[in-house]
């Protein structure tokens, strides 16, 4: 199959929906099937050049909207080239513009939503919901309803999503979330960050990695710690990732107050073989999240044999929970204590064992290769439910001709 994913941005400070699309985007290619991307970046922007997949940069956007003008008539210029064209998540132009283009057409788009959906955002933010019941009528209401298929990852997501508007309709599908943790010889990847990081040498590392943004709970993680950071002077937090909102300086000073600036590193975002060695040379990862649809980070944790510790508003914690591969508390400072000190508590014996099934629980649930299968089957299905409906509407077209 040919297909055609849409994003706003290819940037990776985007976060688990350009990750998403990088590596589900490869994994499909290697399955033989032909992928290529539409984003509304600009063509110039250094970030392109290492995105490993064929990029239409059709930008610059414009505004926080992303206003793009040449998206949908590119759209509609090229959408038959593709059997199927599917959407990255909500709230931006590059899923409106999809729906201007094809949703007419007989080109099928499909559309992840990416926890976009979730009611934490309506209860969190609720002068910007009452802002976005002004569009959600004849935009985002609609992208979603002509949809072939609405895709959530998880039951959970799925559920959560039909709390946020009362005005919703979509086809939903649940496709299950993958990714892939590179076969590598962890010691020269450890070695190499504390290389990079020189003074987490020696510490058992507490690591966040992710977008630095309020809905993760990093506020809640350096509370938490300051709590448990008596328990052994080897423990150190690192908080790892992009600084979307300019937060970072306020959690220094949230650190300097709680008396552990001394035990919180913050070395921004890490890629590549830098971020693999991070999270090699950590004992624990910790994801105490407001609200988070799958966290590609838990599952790349888990790969690579780390213990998660998340809340149980990820919406994957059912899973880790039910297998052991981590634990499970409220999103909150006192549940992200809990967490912490139950791991601190436990023996060594004990340890090792999450440890082991952390990567059991990636294997069996988290490998892109389930994603892929299940994606190519829904759609491939479409597609022969399409073909079928269109040889019965031919069928009963000739023979009503014939009987006149």
């Amino acid at each position: 199959m040919k297909i055609l994913h849409l994003l706003p941005s290819a940037d990776p400070r985007g976060g688990g929906p350009v990750e998403g699309v990088r590596r589900s985007g490869m994994a499909m290619r290697d399955a033989g099937h032909d992928i290529e991307v539409a984003t509304c970046d600009a063509p110039v922007d250094g970030f392109l050049a290492s995105f490993p997949l064929p990029v239409h940069a059709l930008g610059p956007a414009r505004g926080r909207y992303g206003y793009c003008k040449r998206f949908a008539p590119w759209l509609a210029a090229n959408a038959k080239r593709f059997d199927a064209v599917i959407v990255h998540g909500l709230w931006q132009y590059h899923g409106f513009a999809a729906w201007r283009a094809l949703h007419d057409s007989d080109v099928p788009y499909y559309v992840y939503v990416h926890g976009m959906l979730d009611p934490w955002f309506r209860d969190a933010y609720p002068l910007k919901h009452a802002k976005k019941w002004l569009y959600w009528p004849w935009a985002e209401y609609r992208v979603l309803r002509d949809a072939r298929a609405v895709i959530f990852t998880t039951e959970e997501e799925r559920t959560r999503a039909r709390r946020s508007f009362w005005l919703y309709r979509a086809n939903e599908r649940i496709v299950p979330f993958g990714t892939t943790v590179p076969a590598l010889d962890p010691q020269p990847a450890r070695e190499a960050f504390l290389q990079a990081v020189p003074s987490l040498r020696g510490k058992r590392i507490v690591l966040f990695l992710g977008r630095i943004h309020a809905k993760k709970g990093c506020d809640l993680l350096i509370d938490a710690f300051a709590r448990v950071a008596a328990h052994d002077p080897a423990l150190h937090l690192v908080i790892a990732g992009p600084d979307e909102t300019g937060w970072v300086a306020t959690l220094r000073a949230q650190a300097q107050a709680a008396g552990i600036a001394q035990r919180l590193s913050l070395p921004g975002m890490l890629q590549g073989d830098l971020k693999w060695g991070a999270f090699h040379a950590s004992d624990v990862f910790v994801l105490p999240s407001h609200q988070e649809n799958f966290g590609v980070a838990v599952a790349e944790a888990l790969g690579c044999g780390l213990p998660a510790l998340i809340s149980d508003k990820v919406n994957v914690w059912r899973e880790i929970e039910a297998d052991g591969a981590g634990l499970v508390a409220a999103d909150t400072v006192d549940g992200t204590e809990q967490n912490l000190l139950r791991w601190l508590e436990m023996a060594p014996a004990a340890r090792s064992a999450m440890r082991a099934q952390a990567v059991r629980t990636f294997d069996a649930r988290f490998r892109i290769d389930a994603m892929v299968n299940a994606l190519s089957a829904l759609l491939e299905t479409q597609g022969h439910v399409d073909s079928v409906r269109e040889h019965s509407l031919a069928t009963l077209q000739e023979a009503a001709q014939q009987s006149r």
